[in-house]
């Protein structure tokens, strides 16, 4: 199993989740995070003062999938949070040793 860990634009988490819906991968985890990367911020102006806003609103998906569905899953996260501008994000994949379902205690395979 690995975990993948995909930050997008905001706006782009419902196109992701749709097209991880299509491989029938349903559970993830969706989290609100700030950062930046090379995208570096911007300046903006509150109540007639310039400041810089260096961490950028981002969102953190987290899917953990079988060994078999991680490339088409990296695909598709790609291809349904690509605009082709700076910012659009990242995708690591991280190996998972272990599942426990909470619930029952059993060992996910």
């Amino acid at each position: 199993m690995k975990l993948i860990k995909s930050i997008v634009r905001p706006n782009k988490v419902d196109e992701v989740k749709e097209a991880l819906a299509k491989l029938s991968i349903s559970g993830m985890t969706v989290t609100e995070v700030r950062g930046h990367g090379k995208q570096k911020g911007h300046t903006a102006i509150y109540r007639g003062k310039e400041y810089n806003v260096s961490l950028l609103p981002k969102m953190e998906i987290d899917v953990v999938v079988a060994d078999d569905q991680v490339e088409d899953a990296i695909k598709a996260i790609i291809q349904a949070a690509r605009t082709g501008e700076i910012g659009d994000g990242r995708v690591f994949v991280i190996p998972v040793e272990d599942s426990y379902r909470i619930r029952t205690g059993e060992k996910d395979l």
